[in-house]
């Protein structure tokens, strides 16, 4: 199944940050990066609700669109790091204050979830 794409014809930045990040796990993908680099195996092991399939997927979205780099070393057995660009870590604040905001509605409506 492709990338789903809201239509963005009046270039609002929000649909179009939404069409970038807006997935299910890519926040996610990218909190759990962060400042460090990660192999694929570390990071399938740091969101295990993610099947393999997925984040393989996901990954070369962001990658695609600039907000992962992937280095590939020639070795035996292959091995795959993944790290955040400087545009992504940008987003690392706005992560932060997400989960910050999350916590409050936690508390305020932990009867519903």
């Amino acid at each position: 199944m492709g990338r789903k794409i809201i239509d963005n014809p009046e270039k609002c930045p929000l649909i179009f940050s939404m069409n970038v990040i807006g997935s299910k796990w890519k926040p996610l993908i990218i909190f759990t990066i962060g400042e460090r680099t990660l192999r694929f195996g570390k990071l399938n092991f740091l969101i295990p609700a993610i099947s393999k399939k997925v984040l393989t997927d996901q990954l070369k979205e962001l990658e695609v669109d600039g907000l992962i780099e992937r280095t590939e070393f020639r070795e035996i057995p292959p091995r795959v790091e993944y790290k955040l660009t400087a545009y992504s870590k940008s987003l690392l604040p706005l992560l932060v204050s997400l989960c910050k905001w999350s916590r409050t509605l936690i508390i305020s409506q932990s009867d519903k979830y």
